[in-house]
Parts: structure tokens; sequence; C-alpha cells
């Protein structure tokens, strides 16, 4: 193996590179390796497949990459005879590369804090890894030439792969964070290709072919493996738009499972939260509600209950395929149907009047024919009204005592529903505080470049005994007409956030910062500073993990007084964010006076990016301001790929708040969510 046989008639054999091989064999390296470093950049992501999925899907990757650029390389040198190769040990030459970049993949994406020792027997194996391949791989060769090695640059070969996979390991384990960065990627794929083609060519370098006999000399240079070449190229290919389409498969999922209700394949809340923020046009909105689900599945269980649910569903959607009607499914035993115009109201009613009629009959649920009780809230706006407004006027019709659905099909009256509803959630709101039926979800604040949670959004949530889950959307506005009653709420949110706070800081939860919205006058009011002062100490929360979200129109009409609050609380170490900037009266004069902290950007501002240049300078612009003022910036409504490498492009490197990274999370949600991220 490393000698050459003591013999007289030996010749010695000497082949030729192809340099657009070596070339090939170089590139093909460096983006396998960049291939692997992007799956397994999905490690680090919440998705639908697994993180083990990505984790061997980009050890298969790194492997066969190494595996492909070995074979093209050996077609790159051409010796003036025939050979073939062995396909068990060229097979076989595969899993070493596999296993290793497996080993090392696992070692990068769970060490944060390793020590050099640890480097160093990570490195090792993936350089072991890699010269077993190629050694497997020329054991694999078939053809009339012998071979041995130079004891030298066999070792070198050896030593090199060590040393370069211990360098790019180091670098990787320790820009991981930043791996969302492409010239970082790109670096830590070209030293990895470099350190498998130095291996290889070093290790080329160490074997002398020969034969026994004289050798008669050809003009013709045979290639080692060409059509092996063109298999191995094909399968990379093949794996790259495997992943191509499991990326794609993942989004699509991922969509799937956040958008669409699982039970009835309707768009669901979250959906139409989305469509009709977006909508600028004016519509009709009905809600169908099924009356009294709870008997069904107290009776008969679950599963039953949603059987209830599905049967009902595909009434709806049975009925609408003639229809341009959007049909969703909003809550537990609420389904929404819009349409996009108001001249269509009357065709809306009409349908929905149908659907009543069709539910009168029985239906089938396994062995029980039954009658679903149903009543159904309708309204249209006329002057472009906010669809969540529609939203609240539908639910006004619904909450209205029962006694009076004379019909199944109520069109909203403002004269009879709007002071119903908000007299019942004033009255409600009470007894929510006490029993619990509200709570806190936290949304977090990601850092653009370097992915860390730098802070959180506390929202109030609530879950009424009778109506489920009433949107914020709807009961917050209520509130805050209803004087007072909006800092009641807001003393509770102020409580629980410090008890939230104190919890974790107790287990140990790393959040930095969570913030508290304040409602209009109340920034002004003696009253809050107060409230905040006395939760602070009760709960032993420093003041430094509190931050007040104030929205610009807010204190505008009132600068002078809005300006000495805002000191007042800076003073006592509180944050404070102006919330929504850019949607009121957006004032440099304003922004310059007001000892703010923080500017949170509107989600307006995002919506457009990816495809109009004016909204993008729109936002740079804003974010150069903000930054040129020393403010923290915090970018609301991120929800997309495109929109978030866009800010992720810029050098100020803002906070991110939205659905790309997560909804609004409950406690133990949060914690589990910030577990999986490490």
């Amino acid at each position: 193996m490393f000698s050459i046989p003591d013999s007289q008639g030996i010749t010695i054999l000497y082949g030729e590179y192809s340099v657009p091989l070596i070339v090939l064999s170089v590139f093909i390296a460096c983006f396998a390796s960049y291939a692997a470093l992007f799956m397994n950049q999905r490690i680090q992501d919440n998705g639908f497949f697994p993180k083990s999925f990505w984790l061997i899907l980009s050890s298969v990757a790194m492997g066969l990459g190494i595996w492909s650029m070995h074979f093209i390389g050996m077609s790159a040198f051409m010796l003036p005879l025939p050979m073939d190769n062995d396909l068990f040990l060229t097979i076989l030459s595969m899993l070493p590369a596999i296993i290793a970049s497996y080993i090392a993949f696992n070692f990068a994406n769970k060490s944060t804090h390793q020590s050099l020792l640890s480097y160093s027997i990570v490195g090792m194996i993936m350089g072991l890894g890699i010269a077993s391949m190629h050694y497997l791989g020329m054991a694999a060769m078939k053809m009339e030439a012998m071979y041995y090695y130079k004891p030298t640059l066999f070792v070198l070969s050896i030593i090199i792969a060590i040393v370069v996979s211990m360098i790019a390991m180091f670098v990787f384990a320790t820009l991981q964070k930043h791996m969302n960065n492409h010239l970082i990627k790109i670096i830590t794929a070209i030293l990895l290709g470099i350190a498998i083609s130095s291996m290889h060519y070093t290790g080329m370098a160490s074997v002398v072919f020969f034969i026994e006999g004289p050798f008669l000399t050809t003009d013709h240079m045979h290639d080692f493996q060409m059509d092996l070449s063109v298999i191995v190229i094909v399968a990379l290919g093949l794996l790259f738009i495997i992943v191509g389409l499991t990326r794609i498969l993942e989004r699509f999922v991922d969509y799937r499972l956040n958008y669409y209700d699982a039970l009835t394949l309707f768009p669901n809340q979250r959906q139409f939260e989305k469509d009709t923020n977006d909508l600028k046009t004016t519509g009709s909105l009905a809600i169908l509600q099924i009356q009294d689900l709870e008997k069904w599945i107290n009776q008969y269980g679950y599963v039953f209950g949603d059987k209830v649910i599905k049967a009902v569903g595909e009434v709806i959607e049975n009925n609408s395929k003639s229809q341009s009607f959007k049909l969703y499914r909003i809550e537990g035993n609420r389904f929404a149907v819009y349409a996009f115009n108001d001249q269509r109201f009357e065709k809306l009613k009409g349908f929905m009047e149908s659907i009543t009629d069709n539910l009168k009959n029985p239906i089938q649920i396994e062995d029980y024919p039954i009658v679903v009780d149903i009543v159904c809230a309708i309204s249209t706006s006329k002057d472009k009204e906010n669809v969540l407004e529609l939203l609240a006027n539908n639910l006004a019709v619904l909450h209205y005592p029962s006694s009076n659905y004379i019909e199944n099909v109520i069109e909203f009256d403002p004269k009879i529903h709007t002071y119903n509803m908000d007299r019942q959630i004033v009255e409600d709101l009470e007894k929510a505080m006490v029993n619990n039926e509200l709570f806190l979800v936290y949304q977090p604040k990601v850092q653009s470049h370097s992915r860390k949670i730098s802070g959180l959004e506390a929202l109030v949530r609530w879950k009424h005994p009778q109506n489920g889950m009433i949107p914020p959307g709807v009961f917050i506005p209520i509130v805050e007409a209803a004087g007072n009653k909006v800092f009641d709420l807001t003393d509770w949110i102020i409580e629980h956030v410090c008890i939230q706070i104190s919890q974790w800081l107790e287990e140990g939860i790393e959040f930095e910062q969570v913030s508290i919205n304040i409602p209009g006058s109340y920034i002004t009011s003696t009253r809050l500073y107060e409230v905040i002062n006395t939760n602070l100490d009760k709960y032993n929360v420093d003041s430094s993990y509190i931050e007040l979200e104030i929205t610009e129109t807010s204190v505008v009409y009132d600068i002078k007084h809005a300006i000495t609050a805002i000191n007042r609380f800076r003073e006592i170490g509180l944050s404070v964010a102006l919330d929504d900037f850019g949607t009121g009266l957006s004032s440099l004069s304003y922004l310059k006076r007001m000892p703010i902290s923080t500017i949170k950007i509107d989600k307006s501002f995002v919506d457009g990016i990816s495809n109009s240049e004016k909204d993008s300078a729109v936002l740079k612009s804003i974010i150069t301001l903000s930054d040129s003022l020393n403010l923290k910036i915090v970018i609301e409504g991120v929800e997309t790929e495109e929109q978030y490498n866009f800010i992720y492009s810029m050098e100020e490197a803002p906070l991110i708040q939205g659905y790309y990274f997560s909804r609004p999370l409950t406690s133990d949600e949060f914690i589990n969510w910030a577990k999986e991220r490490k």
C-alpha cells in the first residue's frame, strides 16, 4: 500500500488532469456545502417538518456533495488505460461522508459555547469521514494498473482534511446565528469546499499508478469514470430539486396549518383578520352561529360535535359553489361569509336564508338524525366601513337576547343591537377580570440580524363563557368608549404583566422587556404612574423590564402634558415606545421633543415593500431618521420572507414583530418557542 513491489519490470503510469473538470469538482464541493448549510438553517426555524428531517437532509446533501466531488475529481484525472468501479464499494464510500456530516451538523446545532477540544474532535471526525470516503472510493477502482501511496502525502491529505474541517466547524458553529447572512454562508461553504477539494487532490498526488512489465504508449487517454460522473451530477441535481420541492411543500403546509381550519378546510379566523385588514372596498358580512353545540358535545362527545360542525360546513360549501362569496370558520361554532361588494347584500341575504332553510331539515350524524339550531347575523357597509366594524355589528346581533330571534337571518339594526352589545360587553368586563376570562398573550420582537429575542408585547384576549373568543378589535373600542373602564382594563394588564415577569425571572426565562399598550389620555394620568409604581414594588420587578407603548394620536393633542408624563416614566427607568408611527400626524417636531426610546413602524409601511419602490424608499427613510435619533426601531406586521429579507438588508438592524417569526403566544407557548430556537 505504501511501497512499490520489488520488481524490475515495473512501468510507472502518468496521467493528465482536465482543468474544466477540476473546476467543476471544486464548484460542486462548494455548491453542495452551501446547499447543506441552507438546509441546516431550516433547523433553526419552526416548521412542519421536524428538525431531525432537515438535519438528515443537510447531512445527506453534504455527504453526497463530498462523494460527488470525489468522483468528478477522479474523472478529471485521465490515464492511458480503461477502468471500472466496484459497485458495492462505490456506494459504501458514501456512508462515511454522510455519517461524518451528520455528526458535525448535529454538534454545530447544539453547541453555543464549546471548547477548542470539542471543535478539534468534531473536525477530526469530519476530516476522517472525508478521508475515509476518498480512500474507499479509490479502493473501488478496478483496472489493470496497480497503485501505491506516498506515505508523506497520504498522511498530509488526512491532516489537511482534519485541520480545514476544524476551521470550518469553528466558523460554522460560531456564526450559526448569522447563517441567514448569504455572504457568511458563502464563505463557510467555500471553506468546506476547500477542505474537501484540498484533501482529494492531495490524496490523488500521493497515488502512484504502475503496471508490471512494459506498457505500450498510446495517444488516447481514458478518463476514469465519465459515466459515473454524469450519474453523480444527476443525483446531486435531483437532491437539490427534492430540497426545493420540500421547502415549497413546507411553506404550503405551514400556511395551511396557520390560516386554514383543519376540520372544515375553510380559511380560519387568522386568515379572516388578514383578509379584512387588507380590504379597501365596501362589502357585506354574514356570521352563521350553531346554537347549543355544547348540548351535542355533552351528550355524544367531542368527535360527534366535530361531525356536526363539519356537516354544517358542507351544507354552506355545497350551496356556495355557484356564488362568489368567501367562506371562513372563525370560531368553534361560527362561520363567516363575506361578499366583496355592498350591492351583493341582497344576494348574500338570500343565500344565508337558503342555508338556514336547508339546516331546518334533519342531518344524519352517525346513527342520529339531528336538527341543528342555527342563527345568522348579517350587516353591510355603504361607505367603505372597516370590515372589523361589520364583525362587531354581527356580534352585536348574536349577543342580543335569544328570545328576540324570530327569524333565522337577522339584519343588523344600530338602534337595537349596538347599544345592547356595548352595554353587555362593558357590564361583563368586570366579571371577566375577576373570573379569569381575560388572559394575556405575548408576541415576540426579534432582532433582524442575530434573530435574538429582544422583547415581547403583551396583548389581552377575552374568552367569554357564552360568546367564545371575542376579538380584541371588537371589545377594546367598546371599552375605550366607556370612559374609565379602559383604565381598569389597563391596570389589570399592568398587574398581570408584572406577575408574569416575576415568574419568568424566578424560572430563569430570557425575555429582556415586555411592552404594554397605554390607551389615549391615560398616559398623562397620575393614576397610571401610581399603578405602575405600586405593581413594580409589589412584585419586585425592575422598571427596566417594562416598556409603555403609546400612539401618536393619544399624545399629539396634549403634547405638553404628554412630554411631562413621559419624562416621569423615563426617570424611573421605564422605556416608552411610540406605536403605529406614520399613521397619525407624524410631526417631526413632536418626534424630536418627546423623550421616547422606541419607534414602532406600522405594518402598512411593510405591506408593499416587496413590489413597490416607493414604499421601500419611505420605509428606509423612516428607519434612517429613527436611527439618527438613537431610537430603537421595531417594525410591525412582518409576515413574509420577502419582507424579512428586505429588512435584513438594512444596516440599522431593526427589530421585527410579526407572524414571520411568531404569532402572539401564551406564556407556556412562548417558553417552548424560545427553547426550540436555542
